[in-house]
């Protein structure tokens, strides 16, 4: 017999008092009173278990938004596109105004049978990471294959910036060989501007080094040799060192499924086109400052070249505009207060530093907030903005 049918029976049938109940079962009285009230409206049902669920819930998201989170995971699925629960925050918040935690969305994902878990899957926190602090600082290349609707191999050639992940150059070609790495790389080249280094796999069409030493430098090394370009290969069997183009591949791969497969090479390549154009100024990156588009990142950093020096004076930093409208700087040991304004309160943003040459960034629209020349004299770095409103001339 249930606590409650005791309590129920020392009450109602051997009319015992609620206090003295309570004392000998342990329990409340308030608990005694209310059993009591429902067993009196209900009968036996009373000792049936409840929902702890409270009747309202204020901090739940309204229906609509469930719903709108729901339709962007099937449209983002549907177009081969990323549609976990950062990728859904940011269109939210960008395309919606709605700012919701990425927890709850995951939430409402798996509710709604949208998500399954994969604990076995390695946690990114035990891979070490790298990435280039400036654009054209590094390029990544790898090629992979892909099948027409007739059957027919073809091979994807990809250029890929490191520090913002920018697609610099995607081409479908029948069979990959040297002379189209030279010419697809020099055409990166007349677009995006010389690099500073190179990082592939050991593939022969980027590098002789493990033939043996016959042939000397094949076609694609003359040409870093001829621009002073820094050549990176990965070690044989690591393909994580190239990781980021690997990836890259894999979300092309993704993306292509979902549409029709290609009959020819040219509709190929219109199909790269147009993921190309997503993937550069559309598709927010979990991997960059606030999930910014390649796009931004791309061009509002300034590029690196063969005769960049890459030392402590050129600098990326990140930060947030605080409540008087400033970010801070620290130069040769000296802190400094830049202004910014204090409409861009809470605002994230990117500053790049050459020597005492600042530019901040928002890092969200990539749009400048400030470009001048730091005075080391001074601590406040002033926006040179006339301060209050501005005096009528006395009329005469």
């Amino acid at each position: 017999m249930s606590k409650a049918r005791l309590v129920i029976t020392a009450v109602l049938v051997e009319g015992r008092s609620q206090s003295q109940v309570a004392r000998d079962y342990g329990v409340s009285q308030s608990w005694i009173s209310r059993l009591v009230r429902r067993y009196t409206l209900e009968g036996d049902a009373a000792f049936q278990p409840r929902s702890r669920r409270p009747h309202t819930s204020p901090t739940r998201l309204p229906q609509a938004t469930i719903d709108l989170i729901i339709e962007l995971r099937q449209q983002l699925a549907g177009k081969g596109l990323d549609a976990g629960p950062h990728t859904i925050a940011w269109h939210l918040q960008h395309h919606h105004q709605l700012r919701v935690s990425t927890a709850s969305i995951s939430r409402h994902l798996h509710a709604a049978g949208l998500i399954e878990p994969t604990p076995q899957k390695r946690p990114k926190s035990s891979y070490i990471r790298f990435a280039a602090e400036l654009p054209n600082q590094c390029w990544q290349a790898d090629f992979t294959h892909w099948r027409l609707a007739s059957g027919a191999d073809t091979e994807i050639l990809s250029w890929l910036d490191d520090c913002s992940r920018y697609a610099l150059s995607v081409t479908a070609h029948r069979r990959v060989t040297a002379t189209i790495v030279v010419t697809e790389f020099t055409k990166a080249i007349d677009r995006h501007g010389i690099p500073y280094s190179t990082l592939t796999d050991n593939g022969m069409v980027f590098t002789t080094r493990l033939a043996g030493g016959k042939g000397g430098r094949n076609a694609f090394e003359a040409q870093l040799h001829r621009h002073g370009i820094r050549q990176i290969n990965s070690t044989p069997n690591h393909p994580t060192t190239c990781g980021k183009v690997e990836r890259f591949q894999q979300t092309l791969k993704k993306w292509l499924t979902r549409q029709p497969r290609a009959a020819t090479l040219a509709a190929l390549q219109t199909q790269l086109d147009a993921f190309t154009d997503e993937y550069n100024h559309r598709r927010p990156h979990r991997s960059l400052p606030h999930h910014a588009t390649p796009a931004v990142i791309y061009t509002s950093r300034p590029k690196a070249n063969p005769a960049t020096r890459l030392d402590t004076h050129n600098r990326v930093r990140t930060d947030r505009v605080d409540q008087a409208g400033s970010v801070t700087l620290r130069v040769n040991g000296r802190l400094h207060h830049i202004g910014i304004g204090r409409h861009h309160y809470r605002t994230r943003v990117l500053i790049l530093i050459q020597d005492h040459h600042t530019t901040v960034i928002n890092a969200a629209t990539g749009e400048v907030l400030r470009d001048f020349t730091l005075d080391p004299t001074r601590d406040y770095q002033p926006t040179g903005a006339p301060k209050g409103p501005k005096r009528k001339k006395p009329q005469t």
